[in-house]
């Protein structure tokens, strides 16, 4: 069911605290040398969630306590987060300071530890500075303002170049609704997600067991749809808390208002992705992938995902060179099927190849489009009606300097 894009209405200057009943904060508690690196989201009373976690076997010791937490009664509360330290690959002693920070939030909220969830994000491999975190989670400042949200934005960084935020309102049952987000993503960014971490809030009255359904099917079109090196870490995760302040009947899937609830929410994490593909580390330019034609809306995003994660394309982009060659190869080693001579593809508005041949077009005015930030492709395949899309960024020197000296 489409539904119309007027009952969608982007919110200027939101975040996660817009959402009535949400509070946020951020602290430098010392993990790092100067930047904020520990925050705080909570709600004022127990929330229906939701998450979905990295696909990478050597899940991180915060994914399998918030696991645990949401196992219990499929409610959260609270949402601590730490940077620096991805608190990854470090056996019993880092599981137990998972669960420490968990037991810490709930003595500081004075709330039951299962409603509270643990995230952590950095350097793989080494143990948390737990001094420091207990003395952050006692003192961290929280607030339901947009400066408490901007500080939780910042806490969550690590080689991000900028905050990441959205926010949209919806209505049900003809009561505003609000959905707010802020992730953290740069690099080690690929389908099925990567070190990335995202966490949306909602006053919506939403059951878990919907809002779980919904989070994952979203999840396959939005966040498992942006890629930056080709690199699935250890430690991400998206989380939605629905506290249902906004007050109206309860949503599932047969709400007659239930589809645009999902609408609302894939704004929000569609936004959010594009962010992360646009931030991606040393990435100059954001690339959309846009695959039209295909036989099932599966291989068009399958099609789209090569492209967009492709080191040749991604290359040519940042030397903005036209070299459609490179995205025919791109497509050519899927594992969908594709008929070469129905193939067009389009740079922008310019037609370059069509039907297994070249086609005339302005080496320099196509190079001009590619000097754009947000540059994209189309691929007609034209066997069908599905369509798909995908996110990524160009492949720059930047990105080999910063992931040369990360741990320095």
């Amino acid at each position: 069911m489409k539904v119309k894009e007027q009952l969608i209405q982007k919110v200027d200057n939101g975040s996660i605290t817009s959402p009535k009943g949400f509070l946020a904060g951020g602290i430098h508690a010392g993990l790092r040398y100067s930047k904020k690196d520990l925050g705080l989201l909570v709600s004022t009373k127990p929330a229906s969630c939701a998450a979905v976690y990295t696909q990478n076997h050597f899940q991180a010791a915060p994914l399998k306590v918030t696991q645990d937490s949401i196992a219990k009664e499929q409610k959260l509360q609270a949402i601590v987060v730490n940077s620096a330290i991805a608190n990854a690959c470090t056996g019993e002693k880092g599981m137990q300071d998972a669960y420490t920070m968990r037991k810490l939030v709930a003595k500081r909220l004075q709330i039951d530890e299962h409603l509270i969830a643990v995230a952590s994000t950095g350097v793989i491999g080494e143990f948390l500075k737990m001094d420091k975190i207990e003395k952050g989670i006692a003192e961290v400042p929280y607030s339901a303002t947009l400066e408490g949200a901007h500080a939780f934005e910042e806490a969550i960084l690590t080689t991000d170049t900028v905050t990441k935020s959205a926010c949209y309102q919806i209505e049900i049952d003809g009561v505003p609704v609000v959905i707010g987000g802020a992730a953290k993503g740069s690099g080690m960014i690929h389908p099925n997600m990567a070190t990335m971490l995202s966490f949306i809030t909602t006053d919506a009255n939403v059951s878990s067991e919907s809002l779980q359904q919904a989070l994952k099917e979203i999840t396959d079109v939005t966040f498992n749809q942006i890629t930056v090196d080709g690199d699935t870490s250890t430690n991400d995760m998206v989380i939605v808390l629905a506290n249902g302040e906004a007050h109206h009947s309860i949503l599932t899937e047969e709400h007659p208002d239930w589809a645009v609830f999902k609408a609302g929410l894939q704004a929000v994490c569609e936004d959010l992705a594009k962010q992360i593909a646009r931030d991606g580390e040393g990435a100059t330019k954001l690339v959309e992938v846009v695959v039209e034609g295909a036989k099932t809306t599966t291989d068009a995003q399958a099609i789209a995902k090569q492209i967009v994660g492709s080191s040749l394309v991604k290359t040519a982009v940042y030397g903005e060179d036209a070299n459609w060659g490179r995205i025919v190869a791109a497509i050519g080693y899927t594992q969908t099927e594709v008929k070469p001579d129905e193939v067009a593809i389009y740079m922008g508005p310019y037609l370059l190849f069509r039907d297994g041949t070249p086609q005339l077009f302005s080496e320099e005015a196509a190079s001009t489009y590619l000097q754009n930030k947000h540059v994209t492709i189309t691929v007609v395949l034209n066997g069908g009606e599905a369509k798909g899309k995908a996110w990524g960024c160009d492949l720059t020197y930047e990105y080999v300097k910063i992931n040369a000296s990360y741990r320095t």
